[in-house]
């Protein structure tokens, strides 16, 4: 998560260390939604090309190609990979998401550690919540 801070240990926008990789041929990303409670924000936070926060919010996470957070959704200190639907009113925190996998409406992930290891998922020591490759939360 240090590359959320302000000044990371490892600084990706240094020209000195140039990153070459393969950006996928996507749109940039999107925020959308501006009314009240429902505004499309990410704070202190890396967002790849084709993410659409949709009326949520994000905080302090990393975000990869084709993410999307749906309305009044947060996601906090979490990595969320390819692909990945956060629905409305879901809760990810202190979570690592594989790619494709479903957050269904008003789900919590990372929130209850004891609830995440009933459901399968494999919880660390410093208590991150990995939900694996494609999958469905459940409820």
């Amino acid at each position: 998560m240090d590359l959320c801070a302000v000044h990371p240990v490892f600084n990706l926008y240094n020209d000195k260390w140039p990153i070459l990789t393969n950006v996928p041929s996507v749109p940039p990303a999107k925020f959308v939604h501006n009314t009240d409670d429902r505004v499309g924000r990410a704070i202190s936070s890396l967002v790849s090309n084709g993410v659409i926060v949709s009326g949520g919010l994000v905080l302090k996470s990393v975000l990869c190609p084709g993410v999307r957070v749906d309305s009044w959704a947060t996601v906090e200190r979490s990595v969320i990979l390819h692909n990945t639907r956060i629905s409305r009113h879901a809760v990810v925190k202190n979570a690592i998401l594989d790619k494709n996998v479903v957050v269904p409406e008003g789900v919590q992930v990372g929130v209850d550690k004891e609830h995440d290891r009933a459901r399968g998922f494999v919880v660390s020591d410093a208590g991150v919540t990995v939900v694996g490759k494609g999958q469905v939360v459940p409820e």
